[in-house]
């Protein structure tokens, strides 16, 4: 951008969409100390609709319609994401123009009363509202009681001391960026309770054709991390992956290698298929790919459909 105009970031209200709007922010004037860099908040249809699992809401870019509808129309110049609320296939017009380093990748379980997972008492109140955590849940402890969790980081953390739940299990990565890493109660191994694909990481998304934005971002980019959540999303999207489904994938880059693990279970945690697959880091969107394959073909082809005729069933 031109030394008298700034360069518009959207964001959502959040603390941690606030909080990862202002990261790319001091990035972006640390790489170019003469410019200005403003932020424009944006509500999205995922802000305004609390009372249901995002699953039942339906729909996709339920956290970033409206950021790209204020891109298209040139209020602002990049949106800022957590890359796993970014659906996989963008609409046109869009592209990622950066992924910066990741953060932590796992999932975690907090409690106040309660070590661990495996130290909850039988038939114990879980809150998430994620099917791929669930299902894992389920897959793990059946006994328990999953409900519902909605809401931003401190409203989930105040259900959870309200006693609303024995235990609440969130993103490592949210909790530490918000400054609430003391409140982590056991770290769940991405490689065995697998994360959604993207997870940990951000996403700068801008107009294809903003050649200006994207040159200005481009520098932003972490080639590891591309990598790694290139596999994972491509992976999501060979399955036809979303919010609806109870699916994750986890690529992690050790050199010039990536390893890849994957999961789609049922809902009730009672069928569960998880696939490894390594290979040369190049080929990181053919890796998802394939172990997609390989997961549909060992079982989760069987369970999707199960999924896919439980909705219709519902229409």
């Amino acid at each position: 951008m031109s030394q008298n105009k700034p360069f518009v970031i959207g964001t959502r209200h959040s603390k941690l969409a606030l909080w990862q709007a202002e990261t790319i922010k001091g990035a972006l004037e640390q790489l170019y100390p003469g410019l200005e860099v403003t932020l424009q908040f944006v509500t999205t249809t995922g802000d305004k609709i609390q009372d249901k699992p995002l699953s039942q809401i339906g729909g996709k870019g339920l956290f970033t319609k409206e950021l790209e509808q204020a891109m298209e129309q040139g209020a602002v110049h990049a949106a800022i994401h957590s890359l796993k609320d970014l659906p996989y296939e963008l609409p046109a017009g869009f592209v990622i123009g950066a992924i910066p380093p990741r953060g932590s990748v796992e999932d975690v379980l907090v409690s106040n009363h309660y070590p661990s997972l495996a130290e909850l008492p039988e038939g114990a109140v879980v809150g998430t509202s994620s099917l791929r955590r669930s299902a894992q849940l389920l897959a793990l402890r059946p006994d328990l009681q999953i409900v519902s969790l909605r809401g931003n980081v401190d409203t989930r953390l105040r259900k959870l001391d309200e006693g609303q739940y024995d235990a609440i299990i969130l993103a490592a990565a949210g909790l530490t960026r918000l400054g609430r890493g003391d409140r982590i109660t056991e770290i769940l191994p991405a490689d065995t309770f697998i994360p959604a694909a993207g997870q940990g990481a951000l996403a700068v998304e801008v107009c294809e054709n903003n050649s200006e934005a994207l040159a200005l971002v481009s520098r932003l980019n972490d080639p590891g991390a591309r990598s790694e959540v290139t596999a994972e999303r491509n992976f999501s999207a060979a399955i036809g992956g979303s919010c609806q489904i109870p699916a994750g994938c986890y690529a992690s880059l050790d050199g010039e290698t990536l390893h890849l693990t994957a999961v789609v279970a049922s809902p009730d945690g009672k069928r569960l298929v998880r696939k490894s697959l390594t290979g040369a880091a190049k080929d990181a969107a053919e890796l998802g790919q394939i172990l997609a394959r390989q997961v549909l073909t060992g079982g989760g082809n069987t369970i999707l459909e199960a999924l896919h005729g439980k909705k219709e069933d519902s229409l």
